[in-house]
């Protein structure tokens, strides 16, 4: 599992100090890139080096998470297939969580426009960060 620890900025917040529901994808976003590092470590979005496509994403919204307070994104890997993965991700204000959701993401060659099989040596990387829920 990946923690991330994200400070809500001011313009992240609603006119009564809870984070708009807007964010929480952008906060799970951010966790997600050191999964993506598996793929294309330096992150490069070239066609020649980026090789991965969004296949979905859904969030949900538990309670609200206030201004003020850091926020813990904790990233993780719930579900492996032959070539798309699913990352999860929960968002922890005072030991309590906030919001959770998914990405379904897909192993996928751009130049040639179709998926691929995810490798041993990625699929390994997965398993390290894999979490039944």
């Amino acid at each position: 599992m990946f923690e991330t620890t994200i400070t809500p900025q001011f313009v992240d917040a609603g006119p009564m100090g809870y984070i708009k529901n807007n964010v929480i994808g952008n906060w799970f976003e951010v966790g997600r890139n050191e999964i993506f590092r598996f793929f294309t470590p330096d992150l490069n979005l070239s066609y020649e080096k980026w090789k991965l496509i969004m296949l979905k994403t859904e969030n949900t919204f538990i309670n609200n998470i206030r201004y003020g307070e850091d926020v813990s994104i904790k990233t993780f890997i719930t579900h492996i297939g032959n070539t798309s993965f699913t990352i999860s991700h929960e968002a922890w204000q005072d030991n309590e969580l906030k919001a959770k959701g998914n990405a379904i993401v897909v192993y996928f060659d751009f130049i040639e426009q179709t998926k691929k099989p995810i490798t041993d040596e990625i699929r390994e990387k997965l398993e390290k960060h894999y979490k039944e829920i």
